[in-house]
């Protein structure tokens, strides 16, 4: 089938790809001369790089200003430190505190970071309401389950990242807190009323577009009140018709990736682009894979669909404009201390009951598999307090075979127990039984805050950035007491 050359280069201007390791292959330069959207940077692309002579090095092979994107949420979630932990506390550490001045702060200098570096577009804040506490992918990601206290901060991280130069991406839009699936591997439905959706979880992404949001991303959810038979990503009742016509939102739409099991094993990635298209969202991205056959895959399916009246040339044209919004370098319009986040990190710990004093305390991290967002974490709480507290050690805890040492080894000595989400891990619940049993322990939870144990004093970091845990090992040496 012989392309439009002119069709073509609008398909693949709206098409954000990915590549894996530290070179862009060549395929993937040759696409940027022809007029690809952009690109989408992950942790293997960034690893021992010079980010921004990366940024710099697309560019040029492009001939023009493109599309770059990251996601970069500071806490849990990021691209830049994901060697080392952020630099940033997150969101639900952020939403604890509830400081809009400072998270408009932290997130300013993550944008400012990030203009330094050329990257254009931060696929965040997310303003997911996490309304179910065993939402296995957003979690501590989210600002609340309060969804005023999400606002609030939403709006704030949109204003710090925008005023540093750097285009925020709001996501998952209608939301994806009030769900039990991860989109990263099925379809997760969000099964909430048009009354409820309206109150609860429209209402940060009203914020976001009342702050002046550039960019929304719609999710790979299922949300049977407004559209009962298409994923959010693909369905024109909720892009054009709850996004654009009834929240006002003029900017950018911007999709999760093609590549996530929810859209690519369901409708497939080639009929997830034009339909995504076709309901009006404008960047396309396909996720941290390569795909390089979609180069010419992508321009011919938008080819056949405009033939067959399911995508109009004005739309694609228009989705094409929008997606060239979010390219070039950033020009920050206000300087943000780079240090802020440090400072703002010693505010994020909440401290539950009275914390004994430690004697050569046994540090039991948890360790459950990091998510499909996150990755991996680089994580430790025992190493600064080590620094802190003569005598510490560490016992890593990754499953029901490693419980039996946790009495052998804390004997004589503080209990220091660390969880990262015990209800739904239920060998974690046996490391809290054991802290509740032990005669001079604490609970350190790192994850979203479940109950409190009783009679058990704990310290909630809401996420394992390096500073909320330096933080929670001060308060714990008694630096802060």
């Amino acid at each position: 089938m012989s392309i439009d050359p002119h069709i073509r280069r609008l398909a693949l201007s709206c098409l954000l790809l990915g590549f894996q390791g530290p070179t862009p292959p060549r395929w993937l330069l040759d696409c940027l001369a022809d007029g690809l959207g952009g690109v989408v940077l992950f942790g293997s692309n960034l690893r021992g790089n010079d980010v921004r002579a990366l940024t710099e090095s697309l560019r040029k092979a492009a001939g023009q200003d493109i599309v770059v994107a990251l996601d970069e949420e500071g806490g849990d979630v990021t691209r830049l430190d994901d060697t080392r932990g952020s630099a940033s506390p997150g969101a639900a550490a952020l939403g604890f505190l509830d400081d809009p001045v400072v998270t408009e702060q932290v997130y300013g200098a993550i944008g400012a970071r990030l203009a330094h570096c050329g990257v254009t577009l931060d696929l965040a804040p997310v303003a997911d309401v996490n309304l179910d506490p065993l939402n296995p992918v957003i979690g501590v990601r989210s600002f609340g389950a309060d969804p005023e206290v999400a606002s609030r901060q939403v709006a704030a991280a949109v204003r710090g990242l925008q005023h540093s130069g750097t285009a925020a991406c709001v996501k998952h839009f209608p939301g994806h807190g009030a769900t039990r699936a991860d989109s990263h591997h099925q379809v997760a439905t969000l099964d909430r009323s048009r009354a409820q959706l309206e109150s609860v979880e429209y209402a940060p992404f009203r914020a976001a577009i009342a702050a002046g949001a550039r960019s929304i991303m719609t999710g790979h959810l299922l949300v049977p009140a407004l559209d009962a038979g298409n994923l959010a990503t693909v369905s024109a009742a909720i892009t054009t018709g709850v996004l654009r016509d009834e929240l006002g939102f003029t900017g950018t739409v911007v999709t999760d990736a093609l590549e996530m099991r929810a859209l690519s094993g369901t409708i497939g990635m080639l009929d997830g682009f034009v339909r995504a298209l076709a309901a009006g969202a404008d960047a396309i991205e396909t996720g941290a894979l390569e795909h390089p056959q979609l180069v010419a895959e992508i321009p011919a399916a938008v080819a056949r669909a405009i033939d067959g009246g399911q995508l109009t040339l004005e739309r694609l044209r228009d989705a094409a404009a929008r997606t060239a919004r979010l390219a070039g370098p950033g020009d920050p319009s206000a300087g943000f201390d780079p240090d802020i986040a440090a400072g703002a990190a010693a505010r994020c710990i909440e401290v539950l009951g009275t914390l004994p004093p430690l004697t050569a305390p046994l540090v039991l991290e948890c360790r459950p598999p990091g998510g499909m967002a996150s990755g991996e974490l680089p994580w430790t709480l025992a190493e600064p307090l080590a620094a802190l507290v003569r005598g510490t050690q560490v016992l890593t805890v990754r499953g029901p075979d490693d419980l039996a040492a946790i009495a052998p080894r804390s004997a004589g000595r503080s209990l220091v127990a660390v969880v990262r989400d015990p209800a739904r891990y239920p060998w974690q619940q046996q490391v809290v039984a054991a802290a509740q049993a032990h005669p001079a322990a604490v609970l350190v939870d790192v994850g979203w805050p479940g109950p409190s144990a009783p009679q058990l004093p704990a310290i909630r970091t809401r996420g394992v950035a390096p500073g909320l845990l330096a933080a929670a090992a001060a308060v714990l040496a008694g630096a802060d007491r």
